[in-house]
């Protein structure tokens, strides 16, 4: 049964001290997802810091600067299950200065749980990281709402909050917000029902993580396919003629006998099989990793997409993405970078920063040209070669990109393509 469950992937973000990493230990350890040796060495560790019952950080917050500072630097992935569902968590952390892990760790998720403190309500940190979530089109939002022990399980502090946030979040586009109030310190509406909160109608966080509908979040309409390398096994005689392009498909269907066209050549044929190792399925879909071998000998390489012929992205070297810059070194004055976009990797240039973010009141700021680490902004990229791309609204696998400083090797910048 839980070979068939559905993978939900799930980032947490919030400010320092909001809570992030004693909810995720919560979870897991309300969930029955700890081993024997994992819990006695956070109980030994607890004891040491003269804590009086199990420190839940001590769970996510791996490092030992982590531990030391009592505060997450790292994103900390956890993985669990249950009987309806499985999951992979991203603890990302809270200070400004790790901005760019919260955003590597939130790139991938299918929903985020954002934490506010119910003494504090919606502060700078909670809006920054809000609009990354806004801006990566992280389909579910959960706001939990933590601490409530602390307001004497007050509805009128959660209801404030809410107000608080709605406010801010009528200006960004998410689709779906849901609010909990929690007590991850004391287990309030974690994954059992809260008796202090009698007024709250609605479900604990585990249950809501486990019926969240994520089946419609992938892109089915438009099939990509870009192409990671060909296969061409010499072992064994009827495979002699063999030749598969494998890779993982970004998006939509693919199925023998259909029309497909190889970007950027322009070149058309139809897919002869689907191949996984198992041996040949009639259809392949996101995130499926798969060989595609075609009806004609066609020369196609790493870093070309197959597409559908009726739908095709479109192919373009002027390209505009909000970028999320990540690198402690200012980006360089129309300098050259690498650009990597799916399996493509050629040479651009940041031709022109259109306007920078202001996170605590959304304004555009188009005086200011300088990007530094943690800036958010809309710029203009010009590229060697075409990329075969699309709307990063429409599909978040083709339509983001990073930059690499071609010196260092260092991941400089993450793009979604406007």
């Amino acid at each position: 049964m839980l070979d068939n469950n559905q993978l939900l992937r799930f980032t947490t973000a919030g400010s320092v001290d909001d809570g992030k990493s004693t909810l995720i230990g919560r979870l897991l350890y309300d969930s029955k997802s700890i081993f024997e040796d994992q819990l006695e060495a956070v109980e030994n560790t607890s004891k040491r810091k003269g804590h009086e019952g199990v420190d839940l950080a001590l769970f996510t917050d791996g490092l030992r600067d982590e531990r030391e500072q009592g505060i997450t630097i790292d994103v900390a992935y956890r993985y669990f299950t249950t009987p309806k569902r499985k999951f992979i968590i991203a603890d990302t952390p809270g200070h400004i200065q790790y901005t760019r892990n919260m955003v590597t760790g939130a790139s991938t998720a299918n929903a985020a749980i954002i934490l506010v403190d119910a003494r504090h309500g919606v502060i700078e940190q909670t809006k920054r990281h809000s609009f990354i979530a806004s801006l990566l089109q992280i389909p579910h939002v959960i706001v939990c709402i933590n601490k409530m022990d602390l307001v004497d399980y007050s509805e009128d502090a959660f209801n404030r909050v809410i107000e608080q946030y709605e406010e801010f979040s009528s200006k960004m586009l998410v689709r779906d917000i849901r609010f909990i109030p929690i007590s991850a310190l004391k287990g309030d509406n974690v994954v059992n029902r809260s008796g202090n909160m009698d007024w709250y109608q609605g479900a604990p966080l585990l249950h809501t993580l486990e019926t969240l509908h994520i089946s419609s979040d992938l892109n089915k309409v438009d099939a990509r396919f870009p192409v990671q390398t060909v296969l061409r096994p010499q072992s064994h005689d009827e495979n002699r003629d063999y030749r598969g392009y494998a890779g993982r498909v970004a998006s939509g269907i693919f199925r023998p006998g259909d029309e497909i066209t190889v970007m950027p050549s322009g070149f058309t044929s139809r897919i002869k099989s689907i191949d996984i190792f198992e041996g040949e399925v009639e259809e392949a879909f996101a995130p499926m990793s798969v060989s595609i071998t075609l009806e004609e000998d066609i020369d196609i390489g790493r870093g070309d997409m197959i597409v559908r012929s009726n739908n095709k992205p479109e192919p373009s070297q002027d390209i505009e993405v909000m970028l999320c810059w990540l690198n402690n070194s200012p980006a360089k004055p129309r300098g050259k970078y690498r650009i990597r976009h799916t399996s493509n990797e050629q040479t651009a240039m940041i031709k022109e920063v259109v306007y920078k973010i202001d996170i605590n009141t959304l304004e555009r700021n188009s005086e200011d040209k300088e990007l530094k680490m943690n800036d958010i902004s809309k710029v203009k990229i010009r590229t060697t070669k075409p990329l075969m791309i699309d709307p990063y609204r429409e599909n978040r696998t083709t339509g983001s990109i990073i930059l690499i400083d071609d010196a260092t090797n260092e991941t400089v910048a993450a793009g979604m393509v406007v």
